[in-house]
This record gives structure tokens, C-alpha cells and sequence, in this order.
């Protein structure tokens, strides 16, 4: 059973939809205990990132999500959800993130012919062919819809990357957390592909 972790994100819906999609049982809530008996969990994301962390700290899933990365259960972030296991954002200065993770989020600088938000499907450089990937072609084509990037300090997590203007560092991965900045679930038969593995993460 996956925790799909709602802190009153948008997307919410639609990653429930595409799990039961792919026959795979997952439940929404903010509850702590729920959470952290769940076999895996999911930290869906829209929104801006200081405003996410405003409502996560009342929430009190700020440190939930922490203790559950903690726990070694496979755990996924997805888009914002993959920006928050960072400190920090550009978009947000003054907010303190979950520091999973080490790295910079930083504006798509705006360029010749590029619009902000980048929004669109784009294709990845697949650094690690198992894990999220295992099965994917070498440069399948996924839904973003972002205007911030991640550059990870650390090389070795990061598992996809992808180009708009500069070089994303599009998905990571370490032990039993993983994260996309795309969306799986808007990402068609790839997508499902990718949260299938994932599911297969989460049933051993």
C-alpha cells in the first residue's frame, strides 16, 4: 500500500488516478501514523516552494517525510516533490526545504526561443537504466511543467537528465528515495512504466 502525502497539492488526483490505473492500491492522506505504516509513499508537488513547505510545517509532514526517507521503505518525489528534498530554492530564499539531498534550485534562465515555465514533453538522458528505469528505452520523452532546476552536488544520485537551455538534472536517486522533476503520471505509457517500477519497489 502506498501513502500518496497530501499537503493540499494539485496533482494529488491525478497520481492517485494513474496508480489505480496500473492496479496498484495507494491511499491520500496527511496522517502521520498512516503514513509511516504505509509500504511506500509518494510526495506529489505543484505549487510554489516556500508556500509547500508553509503548509507542510503546519501540517507537521515536514518531519514525517524526513523520518519516512529515513525508515529505508521506498519513497518518490514528483516535480516540487523533488525539489523539496533539497535545502534550498531560488524561488524561495527564506524557506528551509527537507535537505534530503544536497544541490541548487535555480531559475531556467530565460533564452533564445525558450518560454518559462518550461512546460512540455522533452526527452531524457537516462544515466541509470535500473531502479525508476529499469525496461525504459534510452531516450524515452516525459511531461514537465516547471520553471525551476535542480543541480545536484552530488553526481552520483543523479539517475536522468534532460536539456532546456541548460542541463537538468531531470531525476535522483539514493537507496530508497527517488524523485522526478517530470511527471510520471502525465507522461503517458512511459509514465505508468516508470510508476510501475516503482511499485515493484515498493512490493520487493
Amino acid at each position: 500500500m502506498i501513502a500518496i502525502i497530501d499537503y493540499g497539492a494539485g496533482n494529488i488526483q491525478s497520481v492517485s488516478k494513474a496508480l489505480a490505473h496500473i492496479g496498484c492500491e495507494a491511499f491520500i492522506t496527511r496522517d502521520k501514523d498512516k503514513i509511516l505504516k504505509a509500504d511506500g509513499a509518494v510526495l506529489p508537488g505543484v505549487g510554489s516552494f516556500g508556500d509547500t513547505m508553509d503548509t507542510m510545517n503546519e501540517y507537521g509532514i515536514k518531519d514525517t517525510v524526513i523520518e519516512y526517507t529515513k525508515s529505508g521503505k521506498p519513497f518518490l518525489g514528483i516535480c516540487l516533490g523533488l525539489q523539496l528534498l533539497f535545502p534550498k530554492s531560488e524561488e524561495s530564499p527564506d524557506a528551509e526545504g527537507l535537505g534530503i539531498f544536497d544541490g541548487s534550485i535555480t531559475k531556467i534562465p530565460s533564452g533564445e526561443g525558450l518560454k518559462i515555465p518550461h512546460i512540455g514533453w522533452n526527452s531524457l538522458d537516462i544515466k541509470k537504466n535500473d531502479g525508476l528505469f529499469k525496461g525504459i528505452g534510452k531516450n524515452p520523452y516525459v511531461y514537465f511543467v516547471h520553471s525551476y532546476f535542480l543541480n545536484a552536488s552530488d553526481r552520483n544520485i543523479v539517475s536522468a537528465q534532460t536539456e532546456y537551455g541548460v542541463t537538468i538534472d531531470a531525476a535522483v536517486e539514493k537507496g530508497n528515495v527517488f524523485a522526478t522533476q517530470f511527471h510520471p503520471e502525465k507522461s503517458g505509457e512511459t509514465g505508468l512504466k516508470i510508476l510501475r517500477n516503482f511499485a515493484d519497489i515498493v512490493n520487493g
